[in-house]
């Protein structure tokens, strides 16, 4: 059985890794694989906020409903709204996002600083609390999607955004994905400036649910001048509710190029589309397209990271 450690502190969790590193131990980090299991469980706080700035600094083990709740009463929010409720450190790690990612990009665009624990215990940090900041490598954005194989995440310095004063959504519909090639084209060309844009695709017709958010004199002008654009009827926020659902029920994600939506998807008979993004999440497993090149210098980096490979 793994030995599972919950560290408290930045100092705790460099000394379990240097001395998992030092008897060449194994270490996985949220999951079952190692010799010892790491868990964030433990760091959980919120370290600073500053509103006036929008942004914060937290440890990797915030859930975000806890985050947001304490953001949401300086009117703030970060804007990730991946399916359930991860920590925002595993949202970093797993490169988590939601239907929002349409408007505020995912967790690369929301990280300014982070400080981290590589395999061997030495503590790093780099980037900042503020927007505008060039403080050594981009650490954060090295290790999204990284799924713990190159360090632990302890703290991270977060861009928010203030909470809409008005959240709506209008429902569009298509019965093919030629029909919702020409509507995504349609809003992507257009001057509207939506927070989500999903399809839901179901074989023989979809609806695509999209969210306006801000000021209620502006939200009710983009829900006229959408429904002028692309139809539909205004829906509420159950849609993305089950657009969330459906995603994290998703056994893969396809990706595609910008003009590849119908060919990629032809014959799919299900899935949660996100065109801006380039990205849908499908019921059934499928084979992973990851690029030769792409690997072979994911596998360079670890090795830099991690060279005794102790993190798996």
């Amino acid at each position: 059985m793994p030995t599972v450690s919950e560290p408290a502190s930045v100092d705790e969790a460099a000394a379990v890794l240097a001395e998992a590193s030092a008897r060449g131990a194994s270490v996985s980090i949220g999951r079952e694989d190692g010799d010892v299991v790491l868990s964030t469980r433990s760091l959980g706080r919120m370290l600073e906020h500053e509103a006036g700035d929008l942004t914060a600094t937290v440890e990797a083990g915030i859930r975000l409903s806890k985050l947001n709740a304490r953001l949401a009463q300086a009117g703030q929010m970060l804007a990730l709204d991946p399916p359930g409720d991860p920590t925002v450190g595993a949202c970093v790690a797993a490169n988590l996002t939601g239907p929002r990612r349409h408007r505020y990009g995912g967790p690369r665009d929301l990280v300014l600083g982070a400080t981290v624990v590589l395999a061997d215990g030495t503590v790093a940090s780099a980037g900042g609390k503020v927007v505008k900041n060039v403080a050594g490598y981009d650490l954060g954005k090295l290790f999204c999607g990284s799924h713990g194989r190159l360090g632990l995440l302890v703290r991270l310095s977060l861009r928010l955004h203030p909470l809409p004063a008005a959240t709506r959504t209008l429902v569009a519909t298509a019965d093919d994905l030629d029909e919702v090639y020409r509507l995504t084209q349609l809003l992507h060309f257009s001057s509207l400036v939506p927070s989500a844009a999903d399809v839901l695709w179901e074989g023989q017709g979809s609806r695509l649910p999209i969210m306006f958010e801000g000021s209620q004199r502006a939200v009710a002008d983009q829900v006229d001048r959408a429904r002028e654009l692309l139809g539909g009827e205004e829906g509420d926020a159950r849609v993305w509710e089950e657009s969330r659902a459906r995603q994290g029920a998703a056994r893969a994600r396809l990706s595609f190029p910008p003009r590849g939506l119908v060919q990629t998807l032809a014959g799919v008979g299900e899935a949660v589309i996100r065109p801006a993004a380039g990205s849908a999440y499908v019921p059934d497993p499928v084979p992973e397209q990851a690029e030769a090149g792409a690997l072979l210098l994911a596998e360079r980096i670890r090795k830099t990271f991690d060279p005794q490979a102790v993190l798996v």
